[in-house]
Parts: C-alpha cells; structure tokens; sequence
C-alpha cells in the first residue's frame, strides 16, 4: 500500500489526486483511496492538517496533490460589512470553523446557527461548496514579543491542530472555560 509521509514543497508534477472532505482533512493518519483509485495509507506527523492543494509525498516518492471536496455548506450573504462582522464575532465566540470571503462567512449546516445568522441580517443559504475554514490566529507565527518565542518556544500549550488549548485560550482572554 503507498504510503504518503509527508507534505511537499512545489508545484511540480502529480502523479494522483487526493479529494477529501473538511473532517478527513484534519486527520493525519487514516486509510484513504486516491482519485485514480489507488488505496493509500496517510501516515503524516499528528496535528497535521491538510489543506486544498497541498502536495504530499510517499515513501516510494510518488507525488499527490490534496483537494478539498464539495461538501454540503452554509454560506451567510451580506452587503453590511458590520452585519458580517457580527455574524463572524457571533459564530467565532461558539468556537465553529468558519470559512470568510468578500460579503459572505461559511460553515458547517447547523440550524441553530442559520437561525442566529439570519437574526443578524445575513441570507442564509445552503449549498455545496469546498469548506476551507480559517486556521486560526495562532497557526503558523511565533510570538515575537515574548522572549520564549525567540528561542522556539512558545509561553503556552497547544492541540494536536497548532491551535491554543483551552487552558491557554482561557489564559489569552483572562477568564476559564
């Protein structure tokens, strides 16, 4: 079985397509099948997250490009930039994966949430759609004002994703979960 290890850097040539969902996306070690048909295995470092065209690499050398597939959505429509504001801060403040462009903010279907979104002024519409949701403040940056960061470490824990955990998201805010 091809083994994929490890993300690529490059936009070279690919010998295969991988098409999977946000929520398969997030997992770093399962059994897959490749676009052309082909049973793989991802055995990425843990917390890896894959993102719509990443390219990984097997242990045979074999080069795979990631695609995100389309998958059933919300998206919430607004000319208001302060009504999408609001439904941003709204959804954030539940902690939900969100996906924000020009005039519109994406999630996973969830009525609860429509409902809020639409009491906030935004048309709620369900579609399919690639969900590409943003990663979050703290992926990908050091903390250049603390000196732990200077020297590669960082004053708080993280999860397996890179985000901050609870402790330290509570730390960040000044109050507990």
């Amino acid at each position: 079985m091809l083994e994929l290890i490890e993300k690529a850097q490059g936009d070279g040539e690919v010998d295969d397509t991988l098409t999977l969902p946000y929520e398969l996306r997030q997992k770093s070690r399962q059994r897959v099948r490749l676009d052309g048909g082909r049973e793989a295995a991802l055995v990425l470092p843990p917390g890896t997250r894959l993102d719509h065209g990443d390219r990984l690499r097997a242990a045979d050398g074999t080069s795979v490009r990631v695609s995100a597939a389309t998958e059933a959505v919300v998206t919430g429509r607004t000319d208001d930039s302060l009504c999408l504001a609001r439904a941003c801060y709204h959804l954030g403040n539940r902690h939900v994966p969100l996906q924000v462009g020009p005039g519109w903010v994406r999630y996973r279907p969830d009525h609860v949430l429509d409902e809020m979104v639409r009491g906030l002024g935004l048309v709620v519409i369900h579609e399919s759609a690639r969900f590409e949701p943003e990663r979050g403040a703290y992926h990908g940056h050091a903390h250049p004002a603390s000196p732990e960061a200077s020297q590669g470490k960082h004053p708080h824990r993280h999860d397996a994703a890179g985000e901050p955990s609870a402790e330290a998201h509570a730390a960040l805010r000044g109050h507990h979960h």
